[in-house]
């Protein structure tokens, strides 16, 4: 999870400022979900062991059942407009800033968390979640000098982006993780459901915003192997994301997400020219320690809490 993080984010970055025809980013998020449609009916068809039943489970679960799917369209919509926020702010930003700037979905996480899964955070997760804050505010003090990349940016579109990709996130993620623990449904059939109005969802966004040029240039206008590379790293890492929402905690995804920061920042160095400062190093040295000491447990996070006395008001007041 780690090595995808970091590799999609650099990737992106790398395909959004390289000085060729510039693919449409709509089309890119329309493709990974196709595919992470087809990879899940695959998995699906494995669990489920003939053909046969993988069959009877489509039709029970997923055509013949509308409610289920309109219940996993609401994180279809969310994630497609997080998707293409991303490849926005990616191409407005430095891959580390952004990598880094985008870790303040976990407050965002954290406050979903308490008031649509009857959870409370400890004083040393709250801690955690200022200090986030206060790393990411001196990241984006100084968020990069000159760079080889030569394109025309603006910060704070970029900025303005990841804000609403972090506000997704957070909302899509714990809504999502409500309605796959809430049930024995399989994972794959939840992502089907997802998937399959995710589709519906992002086509619409293509014509939407390209549709006048998609039609003139072409879907696949601007296509490389390395955007193909891209969408593949964003379908692995779609179908991932939600594994370890199933079947795992914060510990896991705290260290992958101060790993993949580092590895990022280091490619970035690398590859684009970034040069760092002492402020950004300090407020990347921050959210990697805020990232893992939210990642400490206070209680079980793989199943959903009973519904309990006290409102959300109170949830958020106890620590």
């Amino acid at each position: 999870m780690t090595l995808v993080a970091a590799t999609y984010t650099v990737a992106l970055r790398y395909t959004r400022t390289v000085d060729t025809e510039l693919y449409f980013s709509t089309t890119a998020v329309c493709i990974a979900e196709v595919i992470k449609l087809f990879l899940s009916v695959g998995i699906l068809a494995k669990e489920t062991g003939s053909l046969a039943r993988l069959i009877t489970s489509l039709k029970e679960n997923v055509f013949g059942s509308p409610t289920e799917l309109l219940k996993l369209s609401v994180p279809s919509l969310v994630y497609a407009l997080q998707n293409n926020m991303a490849f926005v702010a990616l191409s407005n930003l430095d891959a580390a800033v952004y990598q880094v700037t985008y870790q303040l979905k976990i407050p965002c996480t954290a406050l979903c968390t308490v008031l649509m899964l009857n959870r409370t955070l400890s004083k040393l997760q709250w801690f955690s979640v200022f200090m986030l804050c206060g790393g990411v505010t001196l990241v984006q003090w100084k968020p990069a000098q000159a760079t080889k990349v030569q394109v025309e940016q603006n910060p704070w579109l970029g900025f303005g982006a990841i804000a609403v990709a972090v506000l997704c996130s957070g909302f899509a993620g714990v809504y999502f993780e409500k309605v796959v623990k809430s049930s024995d449904t399989s994972l794959w059939v939840r992502n089907i459901q997802m998937y399959l109005s995710g589709i519906v969802v992002t086509l619409f966004g293509v014509y939407m915003s390209d549709g006048a040029q998609v039609h003139e240039k072409g879907f696949f206008y601007g296509y490389t192997y390395y955007v193909w590379f891209v969408i593949f790293l964003a379908s692995v890492g779609g179908l991932y994301t939600s594994v370890v929402v199933k079947y795992t905690d914060n510990i896991m995804k705290g260290f992958s997400a101060a790993a993949a920061i580092v590895l990022s920042t280091v490619a970035s160095y690398i590859l684009f020219g970034l040069q760092i400062t002492i402020t950004f190093s300090v407020g990347a040295f921050l959210v990697c320690v805020s990232i893992y000491l939210y990642g400490l447990p206070r209680q079980d996070t793989t199943k959903i809490q009973p519904s309990e006395t006290k409102s959300s008001k109170e949830r958020l007041a106890t620590v």
